[in-house]
């Protein structure tokens, strides 16, 4: 369970605060709220679904900035640096 202690010269408020903002952060205020009444199973299924929509929305967002970074510090290689093209003989292509 988070604690919080008041500091001296802090307002209870802003402890308080703290205190929500801790809870919060664990989730402990999301499971409160869904504990406080019946969840029927559509329910459930429905508040997992986003909860997994909402987890590959951030996983996504996280590839695509690491993709975006890594595209953005390479260095294009310059054109002397790729390998000749195969040259025909000119015997080869006078037939």
């Amino acid at each position: 369970m988070p604690e919080v202690e008041v500091k001296k010269g802090e307002s209870v408020d802003r402890a308080l605060k703290r205190l929500k903002n801790k809870l919060e952060a664990e989730g402990i205020m999301d499971e409160m709220r869904r504990l406080r009444a019946h969840e029927t199973p559509i329910q459930r299924y429905r508040r997992k679904q986003r909860t997994a929509a909402k987890k590959s929305r951030m996983r996504f967002r996280a590839n695509l900035q690491v993709f975006r970074r890594e595209n953005t510090t390479k260095k294009e290689e310059p054109e002397a640096a790729a390998p000749p093209a195969a040259t025909v003989p000119a015997e080869a292509t006078a037939e």
